[in-house]
């Protein structure tokens, strides 16, 4: 989650913790897009769309393996906001993630806003395997899906955002995956609930608590991951 307070039109804005990204790989060429058969892309709005700072990303993408894990997360901006004003919002993240925090670029693979728009998060192609900063330990091999808002107790998740995770977990996740079930990646460092390292079993569709001591994605997100996990299945199944 972003852990830092910036002033927006509409007043503070909660922010929650992100985290670093692990070692870089750094291939000659992006690997193929690799998605699961039949599963469409969906729509998208681009970097160039929300006007994402590209004199501002410091180093180019860094790519890993196929996706077999997407890491569930919220930003913990308050609930209220307009969705028009989404691309600003992104735009102050992504200002945040780089000159606040020292990252490369934005953290998050892609954006959720609660209309369901998706937007392309960090830099390097929707559908390639672009290492992001999103779950500490584990941004190989994953990718990090952050749904803009918060979701504590005493929230709900909007059904179209709830619907677009699924639209992207399931064409992102490589082929074979089971959005059911488990799988074992290795910690990259101690600073997450795993030491350096270590094999953990950790959910194909998993919320950012399952692998670092925070609160995301909020409990009341976090309680409809196994949903989320069901509609991806079907929706990889047709």
């Amino acid at each position: 989650m972003w852990s830092r307070r910036i002033v927006l039109s509409a007043g503070v804005v909660l922010l929650a913790s992100l985290v670093l990204r692990d070692a870089p790989h750094r291939p000659a060429r992006p690997e193929p897009v690799t998605v699961a058969p039949g599963v469409p892309r969906p729509p998208i709005v681009s970097r160039k769309a929300w006007r994402a700072n590209e004199g501002m990303v410091r180093e180019g993408a860094t790519y890993t393996g196929t996706v077999s894990a997407v890491f569930v997360h919220h930003t913990g901006h308050l609930n209220s906001y307009d969705c028009a004003d989404a691309p600003r919002m992104l735009r102050a993240m992504q200002e945040d993630h780089i000159k606040s925090e020292g990252w490369d670029d934005i953290g998050y693979n892609f954006v959720v806003d609660r209309c369901g728009t998706i937007y392309e998060g960090r830099a390097g192609g929707v559908g390639r395997p672009v290492q992001g900063a999103h779950t500490k330990g584990f941004n190989a091999d994953s990718i990090g899906v952050a749904a803009l808002g918060t979701f504590g107790p005493g929230t709900t998740v909007p059904p179209a955002l709830e619907a677009s995770i699924v639209k992207v977990a399931a064409w992102r996740l490589r082929p074979g995956a089971d959005p059911r079930g488990t799988v074992r990646l290795l910690s990259a460092n101690d600073e997450s609930r795993y030491r350096k390292g270590e094999s953990a079993e950790l959910h194909v569709i998993a919320g950012h608590r399952d692998s670092f001591r925070t609160d995301c994605p909020g409990d009341v997100l976090y309680e409809r991951l196994p949903a989320i996990r069901e509609a991806v299945f079907r929706l990889r199944k047709r």
